[in-house]
């Protein structure tokens, strides 16, 4: 908590901002942070308690932010440092703090926890970005939660 109040202030103050994407610098990132990132159980920060957020950190401090119910969004990133602490900046200059403790990622209000593998939806989404790499968001990747089922008839 200390650690955003602190943010909001020097962001407020003028000390330390990232007002355009492209000056961000893209920093490696650290082994403890690389990897897919997402979320345990319901959050009170995403929408419904069946939605999913996830965290998508690569060695060389690209990141996806992809969130899902019943849509993805996927906002793509790079990791940098903002004085001491590692931020998460998407190409909607929307800059956000990363902390780890015990194991568990605190990022935009949710609790993360490491994963072998990204979801399916968040692994077309990071196919997408490569695809559209000037996009700031990606929306149109469908949810297998939202796909037609197929049930045999019955004779």
């Amino acid at each position: 908590m200390k650690k955003w109040m602190i943010l909001a202030a020097m962001a407020l103050s003028g000390c330390a901002q990232i007002s355009n994407y492209e000056a961000a610098v893209k920093t490696p990132a650290p082994l403890e942070l690389q990897g897919n990132w997402q979320t345990v159980g319901p959050q009170s920060k995403l929408i419904n308690e069946q939605a999913m957020g996830s965290l998508i950190i690569g060695a060389q401090g690209d990141t996806l932010d992809c969130r899902q119910w019943q849509r993805v969004i996927a906002k793509p990133g790079k990791l940098t440092r903002l004085g001491d602490d590692w931020v998460n900046v998407t190409r909607q200059v929307r800059v956000m703090p990363l902390e780890l403790e015990n194991g568990e990622l605190h990022y935009d209000g949710l609790k993360l926890r490491k994963v072998d593998r990204p979801t399916v939806e968040c692994q077309q989404a990071l196919q997408e970005v490569a695809k559209r790499p000037n996009e700031a968001v990606i929306q149109d990747i469908e949810p297998q939660i939202m796909q037609p089922v197929s049930v045999p008839t019955q004779k």
